[in-house]
C-alpha cells in the first residue's frame, strides 16, 4: 500500500444469502467510519492508507488482514493477507566502472531494497538493454553479466528500479574494452560460484558458475548425487550460467559447476544447494454431513507440502480447542466429535501452513435435532453387587415415550479414565449389570435412549465403586513455601479408578481440633495450606476415598520456621489410624526426648570414666609407641614381651588440633604403667 493512497482488499464469498461480511486486522474487528468502509460486494476500503494514526505511532493500517463470511450455516475466515507501507527503492550498491579484456566477462552490482521488491533493468548509454541478445544476462540480486566482450559493449551503464511508490536510477558506471586477451596461459578460475537458494515451485531457478582462463574454460554442470539435470526447462546462459525453469521438488539437490581447460584433465569446482518448497496441498479434505444428536462424527483432513504442513482446525472461524467430545489425532489430520449435541453444529475449517503458503478445506456438520426426540432417563442409579460387578437401574418412563424408545446405551468408565466403554440394552430394560468390572475401582457412568431419529440427552452422571476394600494411603510430601504456608503434594494412583479422590486435615500441635476436611477430586494432586501462624508446628493427614469407605491416613509434621531462617519438615512419612486421639503424636515426641536425654547422659558418664587418665596429657606432639632402647631390650623375653616382674612404661601421645567446630583431641605424649602379672594368680594366663 502506498502512503495517504486509497487501498482496497477484496473478499468474495459464495453461499446462501444473507451473507454478513466482516474484517479483522491482526485478529481484531476492524471499527468501520468514514475512513474506512466494507463496500456491499464485501470489499474493504481504507480511503487513506497511513503507517501512523496518532503521535505515539501505536495505531497503524500495516499489519495482517482477513475477512470472515456467516450465514445461517455458520462462518468461514479467509486467508490472510499481509499489507505492508510500500517504500521507494534504496539503493545498497551501484555498478561500478570496470576494463574488461576483448572476449573477457563483465558484472554490474545494483542491489536495491524496497517494499514490495523493485523491478530492476538495465540502460547503455541511456537506452534499454536488449534482452534478446543472450550475452547479457539478469542474474539475482541485481547482476548485469556481460559475457564474451565486444568493443560495441562499451559504454556507460546504469540500472533502473521501479516499483509502485517511485522509480529511480543508480550511479553510472564506464566499460572500457581493451585490445584481445593475452596468449599467456592462465588456469581457470571461478570468480563466482553457485549460491544455495531457497524458491517456490513453478518459480525460475539462476545458478550462477562465472569462469575465466586461457584458454576459456569450458562450464559444464551435474548433480552431486549422480541424477541427471534433465533437458527440459534446462537452459545454460552465456557461457555458464544454468537456468531451470518451473522448478518442481524433483529439482531440489546439490549442483556442481566445473570449469575444464579445454583438452585437458584440469579443472576446478563450485557447488550450490537448491531447495525447492511447495505450499501444502490437499490429498483428503473433510466432507460435510449430517449426524443425529448423540452421534459421532469423524473428519480427515490430510495435506502434503515442502517443508511439511502443519494443520491446526477452526470452528466458526475461531481455533477450535480439543474437549471432552472433541478429538484431533494423528498429527491433528482427524477431528472426531462424539455425542454430538446441537452445540456442535458449525463450519469446520481445516488450515494447513508451511513456508511456502497456505491452503485450507471446509466442511460442515448438521445436526438433526428431531422434536420427538426421547427425553433423557431418569433416576439412574449404580449399587455394587461384588468386586466384579456393578447393578445399573433407571425409571420406566411412560408408555407413549417408550413406544418411541428403541433401546438404550449405558457409557461406564474409570474415573479419570478417557477410555469409555458402551452396551446396548434392549426398550424394555430398566435394569443391567455391568460385569468383569476390578475391584475396590471406581467408575462413572451415564445413560442415553435411542430413537429412529437420534439419541437423547445423555442422563445424569453417577459414580459407583465395586466391592473389595478401600484405597491404599496415600503417598504425600510437605514444601515449605514460606513462612505462612505449606504445599501438600501426593502420588495419584498408578491405575485409574482405584480413588475417587482425597481428603485433607491439618491441625497445629498441640491443639487437638482439625481443620478441614478439604476435599478434592481424584485427578487432583497438590494444594497450598496458607495464612498459618509462623514458627509453629502443623501436622497434616491426608486419605484417599471411594464408595467403600476411606483409606488409613497419611501424615506428616511440618515445622514453620521463624521469619528469615529456614524451615523444615519434619520426620518421615507415617501411616496412623485417624480415629486414634490426638494425644498420642504428642506423647511419642515426649518419650523420644526422655529416651535422647538418657543416652547423651550415659556418653557423657562413659567418656569421662574411660578417658580421664588422658585429660592430663602433654600437647604439641604426634602420636607413635616409644620404641625399646638397646638397654631396655635386655628386661624383654622372646617375641619382645617383658620379662616376668618387669614393669615398662609405654609412650603415647596426644595432640590437641584446632579444626572448624572446636578443638579435637589427639593422642599426645604420657606415661600408662602396664604390669606383668604372674601366670601363677588364679584367672591369669600367660597371654
Amino acid at each position: 500500500a502506498v502512503r495517504d493512497r486509497p487501498l482496497m482488499l477484496a473478499c468474495q464469498v459464495e453461499g446462501e444469502s444473507p451473507i454478513s461480511i466482516t474484517w479483522r486486522k491482526n485478529g481484531l474487528p476492524i471499527v468501520v467510519g468514514e475512513r474506512v468502509q466494507v463496500l456491499p460486494n464485501g470489499t474493504l476500503f481504507i480511503q487513506s492508507f497511513q503507517k501512523r494514526l496518532d503521535r505515539v505511532g501505536s495505531e497503524t493500517d500495516v499489519g495482517e488482514y482477513d475477512c470472515a463470511a456467516q450465514n445461517r450455516f455458520g462462518m468461514l475466515v479467509s486467508r490472510k493477507a499481509r499489507v505492508q507501507l510500500a517504500s521507494l527503492p534504496k539503493f545498497h550498491t551501484h555498478p561500478e566502472s570496470m576494463s574488461v579484456d576483448d572476449g573477457g566477462v563483465a558484472r554490474f552490482k545494483c542491489q536495491v531494497n524496497s517494499v514490495p521488491e523493485a523491478n530492476i533493468t538495465w540502460e547503455r548509454d541511456r537506452t534499454p538493454l536488449s534482452t534478446t541478445d543472450n550475452r547479457y544476462t539478469l542474474l539475482p540480486m541485481g547482476i548485469l553479466q556481460v559475457t564474451g566482450v565486444r568493443r560495441i559493449d562499451a559504454g556507460v551503464y546504469r540500472c533502473m528500479a521501479s516499483n509502485i511508490a517511485n522509480t529511480r536510477f543508480s550511479h553510472e558506471a564506464v566499460l572500457n574494452v581493451t585490445g584481445e586477451a593475452s596468449r599467456i596461459y592462465k588456469e581457470p578460475v571461478i570468480l563466482s560460484g553457485p549460491q544455495n537458494l531457497t524458491i517456490t515451485v513453478h518459480q525460475t531457478a539462476i545458478l550462477e558458475c562465472i569462469a575465466t582462463g586461457n584458454p576459456r574454460p569450458i562450464v559444464s554442470w551435474s548433480r552431486l548425487d549422480g541424477r541427471s539435470i534433465g533437458v527440459e526447462g534446462i537452459q545454460v546462459l552465456g557461457t555458464g550460467n544454468l537456468m531451470i525453469s518451473d522448478v518442481s521438488l524433483q529439482h531440489s539437490g546439490v549442483y556442481v559447476c566445473a570449469a575444464n581447460r579445454p583438452g585437458t584433465r584440469m579443472r576446478r569446482t563450485a557447488l550450490g544447494r537448491l531447495v525447492v518448497q511447495a505450499p501444502p496441498e490437499f490429498m483428503q479434505w473433510p466432507q460435510s454431513v449430517s449426524k443425529p444428536a448423540g452421534g459421532s462424527a469423524v473428519f480427515t483432513c490430510v495435506a502434503q507440502g515442502v517443508p511439511e504442513p502443519h494443520l491446526i482446525w477452526l470452528k466458526n472461524g475461531k481455533i477450535l480447542m480439543p474437549g471432552d467430545n472433541v478429538k484431533l489425532t494423528n498429527n491433528n489430520s482427524t477431528l472426531a466429535v462424539t455425542r454430538i449435541t446441537s452445540e456442535d453444529e458449525a463450519i469446520y475449517q481445516c488450515i494447513a501452513e508451511n513456508m511456502a503458503g497456505t491452503n485450507q478445506a471446509s466442511a460442515r456438520l448438521a445436526v438433526s435435532l428431531a422434536k420427538d426426540l426421547p427425553d433423557s432417563p431418569q433416576g439412574l442409579t449404580a449399587t455394587a453387587l461384588s468386586p466384579s460387578a456393578l447393578q445399573l437401574a433407571w425409571i420406566q418412563p411412560p408408555v407413549e415415550i417408550t413406544d418411541g424408545i428403541i433401546g438404550y446405551v449405558l457409557h461406564i468408565r474409570k474415573i479419570s479414565d478417557s477410555r469409555e466403554l458402551q452396551e446396548a440394552v434392549s426398550k424394555t430394560t430398566f435394569q443391567h449389570d455391568f460385569t468383569n468390572l476390578e475391584p475396590a475401582t471406581t467408575y462413572s457412568i451415564y445413560l442415553k435412549a435411542y430413537s429412529p431419529l437420534g439419541a437423547s440427552q445423555q442422563s445424569s452422571t453417577v459414580v459407583a465403586t465395586t466391592l473389595g476394600g478401600v484405597p491404599s494411603p496415600p503417598t504425600f510430601f510437605t514444601k515449605v513455601v514460606n513462612s505462612t504456608a505449606v504445599q501438600v503434594l501426593w502420588e495419584l494412583p498408578s491405575k485409574p479408578g482405584k480413588a475417587e479422590g482425597f481428603r485433607l486435615t491439618y491441625r497445629r500441635v498441640p491443639h487437638a481440633d482439625f481443620q478441614g476436611p478439604v476435599q478434592f477430586p481424584c485427578h487432583v494432586n497438590a494444594h497450598t495450606i496458607s495464612r498459618l501462624e509462623t514458627g509453629a508446628v502443623y501436622e497434616v493427614k491426608l486419605v484417599a476415598y471411594n464408595g467403600n469407605g476411606e483409606s488409613d491416613c497419611a501424615k506428616r509434621l511440618v515445622s514453620l520456621a521463624e521469619e528469615g531462617t529456614s524451615a523444615k519438615t519434619s520426620g518421615g512419612e507415617n501411616q496412623c489410624t485417624c480415629r486414634q486421639e490426638s494425644e498420642g503424636s504428642m506423647g511419642g515426641i515426649v518419650v523420644g526426648i526422655h529416651i535422647g536425654m538418657a543416652c547423651i547422659i550415659f556418653c557423657v558418664l562413659f567418656l569421662m570414666f574411660g578417658y580421664r587418665h588422658s585429660l592430663f596429657c602433654s600437647k604439641g606432639t604426634q602420636y607413635s609407641w616409644s620404641v625399646p632402647r638397646g638397654e631396655d631390650r635386655g628386661q624383654l623375653g622372646q617375641n619382645g614381651i617383658p620379662k616376668e616382674g618387669v614393669t615398662r612404661p609405654v609412650e603415647v601421645t596426644l595432640e590437641l588440633v584446632p579444626q572448624v567446630g572446636g578443638p579435637v583431641l589427639r593422642p599426645a605424649q604420657c606415661q600408662v604403667p602396664i604390669e606383668q602379672h604372674s601366670s601363677g594368680l588364679p584367672g591369669m594366663g600367660t597371654g
